[in-house]
C-alpha cells in the first residue's frame, strides 16, 4: 500500500469514515492475526485479539499521531491485546519447561513444526521469542510491553531460542 493511501484512509476514518477504516482492515489483518496467533497458539484466542485490537484502534485512531508507522501503532495495539488475554487466562505455575525435554527427541520437520515447537513454550517465553525472533523488537521494547527487565527478556529468548532448536532437532554446537 502507498503510504498516500494509508495517510488518505486513516484521515478519513479518524473522520468516521468506516469504509477507509475497512481498508486498513484489509490490509493488515493477516499480519496482526499472524502476531496474534504466534504469541497465542489458539486460533479462537487469536481472533478475539484480533477483533479487540481492532476495536481497540478505531476507538483511539485520534491518539495515532502518525510519529510510527501505522501498522507499526496497530501491532503495539494488538501485542498489548495479546497481553491482556494472557493475563485473564487461568495461573499456570512458572514450571522449568526447559527441563522437562526428553534427552532425546524425534527431530520434526523444521518448516512445518517450527510453528508447533513455538506453541510449547509457555506464554512468557514464547511471547519474548515471537516478538524478538519474527517481529524485530528489541529487548528493551519487549521489556516495556511486558514489564520485564530487557536483561529477563533476553534470558528467556536466549533458553526459548535453545529450546527451540533442541525441540527441531538443530542443536546449536557453539552454546
Amino acid at each position: 500500500m502507498k503510504s498516500v493511501d494509508a495517510e488518505q484512509w486513516i484521515e478519513a476514518a479518524r473522520h468516521g469514515d468506516l469504509a477507509a477504516f475497512e481498508r486498513l482492515y484489509r490490509h493488515y489483518v493477516d499480519r496482526i492475526y499472524g502476531l496474534c496467533l504466534r504469541m497465542l497458539a489458539n486460533h479462537s484466542d487469536a481472533e478475539d485479539s484480533v477483533q479487540n485490537a481492532f476495536i481497540s484502534a478505531w476507538r483511539k485512531l485520534d491518539q495515532f499521531r502518525g510519529q510510527s508507522d501505522f501498522g507499526t501503532w496497530l501491532h503495539r495495539i494488538a501485542v498489548n491485546e495479546v497481553l491482556m488475554m494472557q493475563r485473564r487466562r487461568p495461573f499456570e505455575a512458572a514450571a522449568d519447561w526447559d527441563a522437562q525435554l526428553p534427552a532425546r527427541m524425534p527431530k520434526l520437520d523444521a518448516q512445518i513444526d517450527l510453528e508447533a515447537a513455538i506453541a510449547e513454550l509457555p506464554d512468557q517465553a514464547r511471547n519474548i521469542f515471537v516478538l524478538r525472533a519474527l517481529y524485530g523488537y528489541s529487548h528493551g521494547e519487549i521489556a516495556q510491553f511486558t514489564g520485564i527487565a530487557a536483561g529477563t527478556a533476553r534470558a528467556h529468548y536466549h533458553r526459548a531460542r535453545q529450546f527451540l532448536q533442541r525441540r527441531i532437532g538443530l542443536e546449536d554446537k557453539h552454546d
